[in-house]
């Protein structure tokens, strides 16, 4: 089954209005291949002006949202705030979230099913840690994660609305990236965990992205793995090198 190739940039907490332009600046001006779907995380402070500003073939997504429609959640947003500013994706699970704000599985999982069940897709992040994959743990953790998130999504229709990233944390930010072998292992196993336990249909059209210090000069040789299917890219989304990421598989 042919997966569209996917590329995410996740500003994190970067950016001012004056920056934003910038990035919008070099998206316009290209070139973007058009067989990558594109999405760029903003802040949220930045989503409604980022998106009114992007070209019409890179879409907005939050970096975040909750498990709620609303109430008394001070700080968090909804998915259906997120829908009210036409912004339809959301990224969930990061690392930065599970370690530096303690989110757990499970929250994870009950904001995953909340967003797509509210019409929000979602780049749903697993990985492990530098100690867990020196104990051999990689499997057990990534496993865990989806399974959790596996366990909320009430139908098999919501697997259109998501996008799984494997982001190994001792490669995110670090200047480390996992070889393209190690990478499409982490990813070939998933795809057959996902195909034992939620169905093969859903194995073969789920595209599984890779995180981690991605740049220019690795783009390529990860592109090229039959189970790598795009990128969430962190610094580099910010820089006109997001560019040759988004057309890794030009050519190919």
């Amino acid at each position: 089954m042919q997966r569209r190739f996917f590329v995410g940039g996740n500003w994190k907490m970067n950016g001012s209005l004056h920056n934003i332009d910038e990035i919008i600046g070099f998206l316009t001006c290209g070139p973007l291949n058009p067989d990558v779907e594109v999405v760029v995380a903003a802040p949220a402070l930045y989503i409604d002006y980022a998106s009114k500003k992007l070209p019409p073939t890179v879409a907005i997504s939050a970096q975040n949202c909750y498990k709620e429609e609303k109430g008394a959640f001070t700080g968090e947003i909804s998915p259906a705030m997120l829908k009210d500013v036409g912004c339809r994706w959301v990224i969930l699970g990061h690392s930065e979230r599970r370690t530096i704000f303690e989110e757990s599985d499970e929250l994870i999982a009950e904001k995953c099913a909340h967003a797509v069940e509210n019409g929000v897709s979602i780049i749903a992040c697993i990985g492990e840690q530098l100690e867990e994959r020196e104990n051999d743990l990689t499997e057990t953790v990534v496993f865990r994660q989806t399974k959790a998130i596996v366990e909320k999504i009430s139908c098999l229709e919501y697997w259109d609305k998501i996008v799984l990233a494997y982001e190994p944390v001792w490669a995110i930010g670090t200047g480390k990236t996992a070889t393209p072998e190690q990478a499409q292992d982490v990813h070939k196993k998933l795809r057959k965990w996902l195909n034992d336990n939620v169905c093969p249909d859903v194995a073969k059209s789920v595209r599984i992205i890779y995180g981690g210090s991605v740049n220019e000069k690795n783009c390529r040789e990860l592109a090229k793995k039959e189970d790598i299917d795009g990128f969430l890219v962190g610094g580099a989304s910010l820089k006109p090198e997001f560019l040759k990421i988004v057309n890794a598989t030009a050519g190919m």
